[in-house]
Formats: C-alpha cells, structure tokens, sequence
C-alpha cells in the first residue's frame, strides 16, 4: 500500500520541485509578480496531474486482486485511499505553498503549521477511530482533514505574513496566465522529472522493504528498525537540500555565477561533515542500538550486522541530498532522476536482491543493503561531479535570465491584450 499511495505524494514533493528553480530564480531576478503566478500554475497543474492518481486509487481492489492479494485487503485498500483521495489536493497545495514561502526564504512557516496542527491530527485519529462507526476509514479521513487544515492554516499565515507582504511577490489571481501553455510546457519539464526523481528513490526503498519481507519475520523487524532509523537520519540532508535550491536558485536569478558556486559547495560540505557525524555515532552504537526499537536479542544482533552498512552510506545520502537540491535549484531535475533509474534499477536493485536470495550468496537483509549502499554512493558521488565539474554557472545564470524574461514577457503581453479589449 505504501507504493500505491506514494504515487500521490511524489506528485506534491517530486511537482513542486519546479518551483526550486522558477520561484526562486524569479524572486530575485527582477520580476517577483511572477513567483506568485509559478504558485497558482503549480496547484493548478498538480491538482490535474492527480486526477488520474485518484481515479487508480479509486479503483485499486481489481489490480491488488490481480497482483494476487487477499480479496479482504484489497477491499480495505481501496475504502482507504477513497477516503484519502479528498485530501490530496490539500496536501498538494499546502507542499506548493510551503515551497512558494521557501523561495522567498520565509522557512519557519509551514514548521509552525506543521506543530499546530500536528494535536489536531492525534485527536481527530482517536475520535474517529475509536469513538464513531467508521474504525478503520477514520484514520484516512483525519489524514484528509489534517491536509486541508495544513493548506488553510499555511495561506492564513501567508496573507497575515509581514515578511511576504514586504517581498512584494503576490500579483493577485492571473487564470489566463496560469493555463498559458508555453509556461505550463516549461513548469512541466522541470516538474515531470521531479516527480521521478523524488518518485524513483522512495519505489526503491519501498521494493527492499517488501524483499525484505520475503526473508522471514526477523529480517523484516531489523528492516523495519533500520528504515525508520534511515528515514529519520535523511530529514538532515533533506533539509540542506532545502536551503541549497532555494540559496542557489536565488542566487543564479540574481546573477551572481560565484556566489551560486560557493552556496553549492557549501552545502555539499556541511552534508559531508554532517553525515561524518552521524556516521561514528551509528557505528559505535550498533550493537546497543537494535534495542530502542526492540527488546529481541536476535532482532538486535542482526541491526548490528546491518547497521555499518547504514552508517557507510550517510555521507554519500548527505551528497545526494544536498547536491540534489543544487540541481533543483538550477534547473536541471532530470539529472537527479537519471542518476537515481541507473543507480537503483540498474544496478542496487537486481544486485541487493541477488546477494539476499541467491543460493551461492544468501546475505539476506544484509544483500539487499549492500545493494542500496552501491545506490547511494553513485547518486551521490555522480551528483557532486555534476555540480563541481559539469556545471557552467555563467549558463545557469544565463538559463534564469531567459526564464525569467519569457515569463515576464508573456505577462505583460496578456496584461496589454487586457487593456486593448478594455479600450476596445
């Protein structure tokens, strides 16, 4: 299920990453009107990409019966995204939003939300769970609530926002513009790739972990412990990649080639010394640290034998992350996704599994994250040759110029087709 669902979700983070490059290049390359017009084509077009997501969702019980699934949870499945298909565009929006505030390097805004909102979530889940008749399909409508509440309370911040209103970024509302189709063709050629390249990874991990099933009940325990340590740990470079599109995209619209150069690089380094850290603290603690999840000696023993290979990747995760979010930045998302079909399909996928299964090999979990080791280190390691040797920041520079020019133009044409009908 978490497969099925992440297709939604990959559309909401893997869209809105055209607006690391559009918003930000824009909020600082003269023409800020335009940031809030990326804002209103990026909903507009991620709500429609999402209709066909919400029509699989809609009817998913003949395909898991088809993959061979229990009739009962294939049933149960497809009543639970039903229900969560209301609240998708609410998180597609709020993720649009979140990102069009970023831009402008309003960062803390969505935290807020994000803890205000966060008890309003665990009391919806217990009522409607435990103290209405719909059990089960309680927990998808407090989800659903919990988007649109998230959406609602973000815009409200956005409108009451000194910051924003400083920055001078709101246009009002530009429906023509929005559904131009030279810029819906341009949003989408960043955004389509965004959504592989954020789609791509996760499907990655999601496959181990149902591979990982496959091994017995103790191997899958020990993923279960080693995923949400993992999940836990990537919110560190995840967040310098944040910083890093933004920085970067402002800095490539305010054409300033060097100064891109060295946020690039910066963020690389402090990814790199971070993951250092996070790297002897998970080795030295290994053999205890099976047991924050778990009071079993084996389930313990075998996050032990796992876990350096966990920690032997944190640097290269923290290159992936933060030099991802450098190619969001400048705009070029299908490299990220490039890297991540070659790295994962190609390569960490066919051979984790055979290291796990293979009679001659039959590492188990420890194959199938050797596997995912290889993965991360040549997305990593291939992401920063891009940015240190294979970019020419005077053409990124170059590229933002252009972008921001063909927006603005496009504006101020409509803009004079709307004065010459008013006249006329």
């Amino acid at each position: 299920m978490n497969i099925i669902g992440y297709l939604g979700w990959c559309i909401a983070l893997g869209g809105t990453t055209a607006l690391d490059t559009l918003g930000s290049q824009a909020f600082t390359g003269g023409d800020r009107a335009s940031v809030s017009v990326h804002l209103q084509r990026c909903i507009t077009l991620l709500w429609l990409l999402f209709v066909p997501v919400a029509i699989f969702w809609t009817y998913m019980e003949p395909v898991l019966l088809l993959l061979g699934q229990e009739e009962r949870l294939a049933h149960d499945v497809q009543s639970f995204l039903r229900v969560l298909v209301f609240g998708a565009p609410g998180y597609i929006g709020f993720e649009s939003l979140k990102k069009y505030l970023q831009c402008q390097g309003i960062m803390r805004a969505s935290t807020y939300v994000l803890i205000a909102v966060a008890p309003i979530n665990l009391v919806l889940n217990v009522i409607l769970v435990h103290h209405t008749s719909l059990g089960l399909l309680g927990s998808p409508l407090a989800i659903s609530i919990t988007f649109w509440l998230c959406f609602i309370f973000l815009a409200l911040f956005t409108y009451l926002s000194p910051a924003h209103r400083k920055n001078g970024t709101w246009a009002g509302f530009h429906f023509g513009l929005v559904l131009d189709a030279g810029s819906c063709a341009n949003f989408l050629k960043l955004a389509l790739p965004g959504i592989l390249m954020v789609g791509t990874e996760w499907a990655a991990f999601e496959i181990v972990a149902l591979a990982a099933g496959r091994l017995g009940s103790l191997p899958l325990a020990a993923q279960s412990v080693i995923m949400t340590t993992d999940q836990i740990m990537n919110t560190i470079p995840f967040g310098i990649g944040v910083a890093a599109s933004t920085r970067v995209g402002n800095l490539i619209g305010a054409r300033l080639p060097d100064a891109a150069k060295r946020a690039a690089h910066a963020s690389a380094l402090l990814s790199v010394v971070i993951g250092a850290i996070v790297m002897v603290g998970l080795v030295t603690t290994k053999d205890i640290f099976g047991y924050i999840y778990s009071d079993d000696d084996d389930v313990a023993a075998l996050v032990s034998k796992v876990m350096p290979l966990v920690a032997s990747f944190q640097i290269a995760d923290g290159l992936a992350g933060s030099c991802g979010g450098v190619l969001r930045g400048q705009g070029r998302q299908h490299l990220g996704a490039f890297f991540n079909l070659i790295a994962y399909y190609v390569l960490a996928l066919p051979l984790g599994v055979t290291l796990a299964f293979h009679p001659n090999t039959h590492l188990g979990l420890q194959g199938l994250w050797i596997g995912q080791v290889i993965a991360l280190f040549i997305v990593g390691l291939g992401e920063y040759t891009v940015v240190w040797v294979g970019t020419d920041w005077e053409k990124e520079v170059r590229h933002g110029i252009e972008r921001n020019q063909a927006e603005a133009k496009r504006r101020q044409m409509r803009e004079h087709r709307g004065q010459v009908a008013e006249t006329a």
